[in-house]
C-alpha cells in the first residue's frame, strides 16, 4: 500500500474565519520573516534564487484562433519559493489579472496560493489568497514604519487611493502610535476623498484629499506611494521634509539630488540585483523604465551610487547588522517591491489557525498512489 494524501481547502471565507484581515498579527509575521530573509533561510526561483517569479504574457496581436491578446495588467504570474525556520514550507502563489474583470462582478486579479511538504512535495494546503496579497502587501510598510519612521511622526500622505493604497494605511496606522492627520492624493479626487472620509469615520483622524501632490507631501512625516502603476509618481527633493519616511510601494521618482542625502533601504537587495540583471538583457532605450526602484538601478549603473548588493535590505536593519535611522532628521527611503515569501509566511499563519478552528474543506489526493 502506499500513502494516502490529503490536503486542506480553505476558501475566501475560511480566511476571513482564520483572521486573514489581522494586521496586526501580520505585521509581527512579516517582520519575522525579514529577520530570516535576512540570514538567507529562503529560496525563490532562478538561478540566484532570488526570481520574482515568472510571468506568462500575451501578444498585441495575432491571428491565431482564441489567443488572449495583450491588455493592460492582463497575464499569469506563478511566484515559487520556500521559507525556512518555523515555517519550513514550500508552496508558490499564482495568479491571473485582467483589468476588464471588475465589469463581470471579480477583483482584477484572481490568486491562490499552494503549500506543499518540503521533504516529499505532498500538498498540504490550497487557499484563496486574494486577501492574503493585499494584507501581506499592506503590512510590509507596516514593518517599515515600525524600524524606519521617526518617532511621534503625526501626518502620514497616501499617493493613490485604490485597494493596495488602503491596505498600506491599514498597517502603517497601527504602528504609527501618534498619527494625526491623514493627507491623501489621487489623479481622481473623487477617489480620495471617499478614502479619506472612511479613514475619518473609521479612526477619527483628520483626513482630506489634497489638491496636488505637493501639498499631500510637504507636511508628512510618512509618505507612502501606492498609485497605479499607469504611469509613475514623481516628488521633488525639496518637498521631503527633515525625518520623513517615503515607503514606495508603486513606481516613484524623486529628484537625484534626494538620493545624495537620504538613506536608502530595501525589503530585499538580492532581488533588485536579479531584476537589475534583467534589465540589463533590454535593449538600451528599454532599461530601467518600468518596476518599483528602477530610478535607483539606474543610478547605480551610472555609478552615481554603490552596487544593490552593497545596500542594506529592512532585515538586516532589523537584526542589526546594518544601520537604519540615526536621527530624526534622517531622510528615509523604503522600498518594497513584494514577494512570496511574504504571502507563504502569512498564508502558513492562517492555515495553523484554520486548523485549530476546524475550518475548510479536506480533499483527498490518493489514497493509493497508482505511481508509488
Amino acid at each position: 500500500m502506499g500513502k494516502r494524501t490529503d490536503f486542506l481547502y480553505l476558501s475566501e471565507e475560511d480566511m476571513l474565519k482564520a483572521g486573514v484581515l489581522d494586521y496586526a498579527r501580520c505585521i509581527d509575521v512579516e517582520e519575522e520573516i525579514f529577520g530570516l530573509l535576512s540570514k538567507d533561510d529562503y529560496r525563490m526561483g532562478g538561478a540566484k534564487y532570488n526570481s520574482h517569479g515568472i510571468a506568462v504574457s500575451f501578444p498585441k496581436e495575432s491571428d491565431i484562433p482564441g489567443m488572449p491578446l495583450d491588455a493592460p495588467d492582463r497575464r499569469f504570474l506563478a511566484m515559487p519559493g520556500y521559507l525556512g525556520g518555523r515555517f519550513h514550507i514550500a508552496g508558490m502563489k499564482w495568479y491571473g489579472s485582467n483589468i476588464t474583470n471588475p465589469q463581470i462582478g471579480l477583483p482584477r486579479s484572481v490568486l491562490m496560493v499552494m503549500l506543499n511538504n518540503v521533504e516529499t512535495g505532498e500538498p498540504v494546503a490550497l487557499m484563496s489568497a486574494n486577501l492574503v496579497s493585499s494584507v501581506r502587501t499592506g503590512c510590509v510598510p507596516g514593518v517599515g514604519v515600525r524600524h524606519l519612521a521617526r518617532k511621534g511622526a503625526e501626518v502620514c500622505a497616501c499617493i493613490g487611493a485604490g485597494p493596495v493604497s488602503k491596505a498600506c494605511f491599514e498597517a502603517i496606522r497601527i504602528e504609527a502610535k501618534d498619527l494625526k492627520e491623514v493627507l491623501i492624493f489621487d489623479i481622481i479626487k473623487e477617489k480620495a476623498q471617499a478614502f479619506a472620509d472612511d479613514v475619518a469615520r473609521k479612526y477619527g483622524l483628520k483626513a482630506s484629499a489634497a489638491d496636488s501632490l505637493e501639498e499631500a507631501v510637504r507636511p508628512a512625516d510618512i509618505v507612502s506611494v501606492a498609485a497605479s502603476s499607469v504611469r509613475p509618481v514623481n516628488l521633488r527633493n525639496e518637498w521631503l521634509k527633515k525625518g520623513s519616511l517615503v515607503i514606495m510601494t508603486g513606481r516613484c521618482n524623486v529628484d537625484e539630488d534626494y538620493y545624495s542625502s537620504a538613506k536608502i533601504i530595501w525589503d530585499n537587495p538580492k532581488m533588485h540585483d536579479v531584476y537589475y540583471d534583467e534589465h540589463l538583457l533590454l535593449p538600451e532605450d528599454k532599461r530601467f523604465i518600468n518596476g518599483i526602484g528602477v530610478q535607483i538601478y539606474r543610478m547605480v549603473y551610472e555609478g552615481k551610487l554603490p552596487a544593490l548588493l552593497q545596500q542594506p535590505g529592512l532585515g538586516d536593519v532589523i537584526l542589526g547588522t546594518r544601520e537604519g535611522r540615526t536621527s530624526d532628521d534622517d531622510r528615509i527611503l523604503f522600498i518594497a517591491g513584494g514577494m512570496v515569501i511574504w504571502d507563504l509566511g502569512w498564508s502558513y499563519e492562517l492555515l495553523e489557525n484554520a486548523r485549530r478552528m476546524g475550518l475548510g474543506i479536506s480533499l483527498n489526493l490518493w489514497t493509493d498512489p497508482y505511481l508509488a
